[in-house]
């Protein structure tokens, strides 16, 4: 009897999607829970896993073509899986008893690990598995890629002269479609600069209190609770605060109407290898610093693992963005529709400042806020980022609320 594997269940807010990748060809094997394709959304990539062990009969879907919420894109054939079972000839039973135990011998693995491992080429071997029964889990060889990563790596003499050696007279090209992906974030980039009446205001911060808290802390924050301090939970509780004084900017426009949201959602932009995606964090004002650390921590590495669910990236009533993790020293943020606002934070560089008349070395921060001139005037989006700016001076008054 064929089993049939079709596309999941898409979410309303989702259409279509299209079968990007076959993990496996017609005779192949499959295990129950490993991958066979993956269909990207605009949203995300869903990852289609064989309910039970067979082969694969057929493919009924094209990589690269569009598939539809519950299509039939391919069949599995129980038959040469049963068979294996039963009592046959005696160099056959041999021959399947010889890949049994292979097979016994390899490791437990998730179908987004055994993924990832494919994908970067990794030895399984060297990834110690943290599931149960020793299962290796995405976590495990995210963990592996960055301790792999941290150590330094030497290239041969012959390797690095080729490296540095420039290209010369190379003009080709290579033309790629666009993923689904990209074309959503180029769609929603044009909607929100052709919809909203975008202004963006500046502003610096001296970032001097908040590192000498952050490195006074550091150390025993990550002891208690598992997670590095970074700067970001620092400003969402500024954000927050700032919130909460101008509603304007938590707000947002449905037709003619302004909605004020009792609540606050924040989303955070963090780079994946499909492109940038935008992780909610939400009721962030009922989080504490370690929660919101642990939390954007999370979104970062389901990111590069592309296991973010549609629900943790749709929604949300505010933004932040942080280009200084790649060096950006200034930018002017594009709204996420229907927010009304979005936070882009920027490299900390040591610049001569005037403070109480003698001019001395600090880190400084530019700051930059985007916003709907429709719902949020001037005035609100300055005072707001004033707000965060005295905040994070004296990073006492987050905790005091003043």
């Amino acid at each position: 009897m064929s089993i049939e594997i079709k596309a999941p269940d898409f979410p309303e807010s989702v259409t279509d999607g299209t079968l990007v990748t076959w993990h496996k060809q017609v005779g192949d094997s499959v295990r129950r829970d490993e991958v066979l394709a993956d269909i990207e959304t605009d949203k995300v990539v869903f990852e289609v896993a064989s309910l039970e062990a067979g082969v694969v009969e057929s493919l009924l879907v094209e990589q690269g073509a569009v598939v539809l919420s519950g299509q039939l894109i391919a069949r599995l054939g129980a038959a040469q899986a049963d068979a294996a079972k039963a009592p046959v000839a005696a160099a056959a039973s041999a021959t399947v008893e010889t890949v049994e135990d292979e097979s016994a011998e390899e490791p437990l693995l998730t179908p987004s690990a055994k993924k990832m491992i494919a994908e970067q080429g990794l030895d399984v071997a060297q990834i110690s598995g943290s599931g149960k029964d020793g299962r290796v889990l995405k976590e495990d060889v995210l963990a592996y890629l960055e301790s792999r990563d941290a150590q330094p790596v030497t290239k041969p003499p012959s390797q690095q002269a080729v490296t540095a050696e420039p290209l010369v007279g190379d003009r080709s090209e290579k033309r790629v479609p666009m993923t689904r992906l990209r074309a959503r974030i180029a769609e929603r980039l044009l909607e929100a600069q052709s919809s909203a009446a975008i202004l963006t205001t500046f502003n610096e911060i001296d970032m001097s209190q908040v590192m000498a808290l952050r490195s006074r802390y550091r150390d025993q924050f990550e002891k208690r609770h598992g997670v590095r301090l970074g700067f970001m939970s620092f400003f969402v509780k500024a954000a927050v605060e700032a919130l909460r004084r101008f509603p304007e900017v938590n707000a947002s426009i449905d037709g003619n109407d302004m909605v004020y949201h009792g609540f606050v959602d924040i989303g955070i932009a963090v780079g994946s290898p499909r492109g940038l995606v935008v992780p909610i964090l939400r009721d962030a004002d009922t989080l504490n610093m370690a929660q919101i650390e642990q939390n954007i921590t999370d979104f970062g590495q389901r990111a590069q693992a592309g296991s973010l669910s549609i629900d943790e990236i749709t929604g949300g009533t505010f933004s932040i963005t942080n280009g200084g993790v790649f060096g950006s020293l200034l930018s002017t943020p594009i709204l996420n529709p229907p927010q009304s606002a979005i936070l882009g934070m920027h490299k900390i560089e040591k610049r001569a400042v005037v403070v109480n008349d003698e001019i001395v070395i600090r880190p400084m921060m530019y700051l930059a806020l985007s916003y709907d001139h429709r719902i949020v005037d001037g005035r609100e989006a300055v005072q707001f980022l004033v707000t965060i700016k005295e905040m994070l001076e004296d990073p006492t008054r987050l905790l005091l609320e003043v």
